[in-house]
């Protein structure tokens, strides 16, 4: 009986909590109007929609909202309907609600007000709900009615734009706004021109120089104010399977940005307006400020351009653009609409620029400051730094036994210098990608955490060099052997810790010649190690260091002088093929050589 309870134990804690809301109160949805399911929603066309008894309505008016489904053949399970202010959309919920079938709804405070939702209250299947709409006493002037449908837990559709009823009395739509018969992309025929960039008009370009009517490779993003100083044209190009983008952002970290994309949808660019909330998914925003557009597709390339009115103050997610901004430019896939993260590091404009100033030619980069200087600092170090001082301690305390600098031997001065600025510079590069990514890095893979472990074996290393026992000390031997294992160790990791940084999207090097460029390296280093090691072999085994020498070294080792090398007394060519040690220390080179 008790293996029962014990697998019952196991089971259960193994179970992950899961978010379910099949009776309906979803309040928690209210704000993005997203199901808490952990899916994306259906890129597909959603198979209902939502009509009104009315497009016209007065202060406390009631007005009759119905969701049902397009085709007999499906149904949906829970809902969530709002209504929303036309011009605000992102704004909370106004008015409230009065339920027609309380069986099958229920109501929800989406906002201030209480029942400015109506959801579903059990998950049976449904192909048809009704509610009726109360309008506020101060109502705005055109309200919009948004749905989210959830057909299966992982089957649902987010805020799908239902009606827009308009305030009667409200006969001229606000300036901002633009009739829809102008309001529809049309198809160009000839590409783009960078003509007139850094005089007409500003530009910022990828590579810098480029020309979209004649590079396919080229990223492009131009503006320009008319005449009259009311609105501002804006065109964008380049090469990207599934969408363009570009925003408008207060500092160089994605966040509160004002975001327009281009996406291909079925061989037609649809131009979209939204807004990006931190490091999320973008959210829609109303586009009816946007006019005059028009689109291109040929060769893999991607080409829209579209009107914005400098201010528009009636809608909260929209920037006004006679204000300074860094310009990101992005792109990346899609699948039917639905855009996916970009494919690599924006570029993002070196410096801030007002929209509607002066024209000039714009710069920018893909890699930001502070990764390049990890980058290069990381390479320095473990690719040339720390090398050098371990070909120092490996061989050069053979080459210079005598050569001492500030009362220590030159060999072992270079070599803890070199270490210590190592660790330093390794600390100081270690910081700078948690200071640009403001916490951990969720998208490197494993380069983070081999080089959390590359930083801690470092320290490690520092601290046993300067707590090592005497030279004569019997632990000598396995202070000797740690700090070997754990300089070696170290090592390995950072040249794996280094060509995976290599391939980093915020780097952006050039590939495959970066992973060539530093594979080069690599076998240099450990070509150059392989001939030191023969040099110093053949110098050991054929007796080349002179008597000189030799009596030079046993007479500063009996002087006092200790030394920091693993071994520096040399012994005759006769003690070693003897095989017993004559002197104070063991022959390099003899079979019986301790460390």
């Amino acid at each position: 009986m008790w293996h029962s309870f014990f697998l019952m134990a196991v089971f259960t804690g193994s179970v992950d909590p899961v978010k379910g809301y099949s009776n309906g109160k979803v309040s928690i949805a209210c704000g993005n109007m997203v199901p808490q399911h952990g899916h994306k929603p259906s890129p597909d066309s959603p198979p209902y929609r939502i009509t009104v008894d009315t497009s016209t309505f007065s202060p406390r008016d009631n007005i009759t909202v119905s969701l049902q489904v397009a085709s007999n053949r499906t149904f949906f399970r829970g809902f969530l309907i709002e209504a929303r202010d036309a011009l605000k959309l992102a704004s909370a919920a106004v008015g409230f609600f009065i339920l027609t079938d309380p069986q099958e709804s229920q109501l929800l405070q989406c906002g201030h007000t209480q029942g400015s939702g109506v959801s579903h209250r059990r998950s049976t299947r449904k192909s048809h709900i009704q509610a009726v709409w109360v309008s506020p006493e101060i109502p705005p002037q055109r309200v919009q009615f948004l749905v989210t449908v959830v057909h299966e837990y992982k089957v649902y559709w987010v805020r799908i734009a239902g009606p827009v009823v308009s305030l009667r009395g409200v006969t001229a739509v606000p300036s901002t706004a633009v009739p829809a018969q102008t309001n529809t992309p049309t198809a160009l025929s000839t590409p783009f021109s960078s003509m007139g960039c850094g005089h007409s008009r500003s530009c910022l370009r990828d590579p810098v120089g480029c020309q979209p009517e004649a590079d396919p490779h080229c990223f492009f993003l131009s503006f320009i104010t008319d005449q009259e100083g009311q609105s501002v044209t804006f065109e964008l190009s380049g090469p990207a399977e599934g969408y363009l983008s570009f925003a408008l952002s207060l500092d160089k970290w994605m966040g509160n940005d004002d975001v327009y994309l281009c996406v291909n949808v079925g061989g037609r660019v649809a131009i979209n307006a939204a807004y990006v909330n931190g490091r999320t998914h973008p959210e829609s925003a109303s586009k009816e400020d946007l006019w005059g557009q028009a689109w291109r597709l040929a060769d893999g390339v991607i080409q829209c351009r579209f009107q914005r009115n400098i201010l528009v103050p009636q809608v909260e997610s929209r920037v006004n653009l006679n204000q300074s901004y860094f310009l990101f430019l992005a792109h990346g896939s899609s699948h039917q609409g639905l855009i996916h993260r970009h494919d690599q590091q924006p570029l993002i404009s070196t410096n801030q620029k007002v929209i509607t100033g002066h024209p000039e030619e714009l710069c920018g980069s893909r890699s930001p400051l502070l990764i390049k200087f990890h980058g290069v600092l990381m390479l320095a170090v473990w690719m040339w730094m720390v090398s050098t001082a371990i070909f120092i301690a490996h061989h050069y305390k053979y080459f210079w036994p005598d050569t001492t600098l500030l009362g220590q031997r030159l060999w072992f001065q270079l070599h803890r210098t070199m270490m210590v600025l190592a660790v330093v510079l390794t600390g100081v590069a270690f910081t700078l990608p948690f200071i640009y990514r403001r916490g951990w890095s969720k998208r490197a893979g494993f380069h983070p955490y081999i080089g959390c472990t590359v930083m801690a074996l470092s320290i490690i290393q520092l601290i046993m060099a300067f707590l090592r026992p005497a030279l004569e000390s019997p632990r000598r031997t396995i202070f000797n052997w740690m700090h070997f294992g754990t300089g070696t160790v170290c090592q390995i990791l950072a040249v794996v810790c280094v060509f995976l940084g290599a391939a980093q999207q915020a780097l952006l090097l050039s590939s495959p010649w970066s992973a060539a460029m530093l594979t080069g390296w690599l076998l240099w280093i450990l070509l150059a190690n392989l001939l030191l090691l023969m040099h110093s072999y053949r110098l050991r085994s054929r007796g080349k260091i002179s008597s000189d020498d030799k009596e030079n070294i046993l007479s500063a080792q009996l002087d006092g002088e200790h030394g920091e090398s693993f071994l520096s007394d040399i012994q005759s060519q006769e003690d070693c093929v003897s095989g017993v040690p004559t002197g104070k220390y063991s022959v390099p080179g003899c079979i019986y050589k301790s460390y």
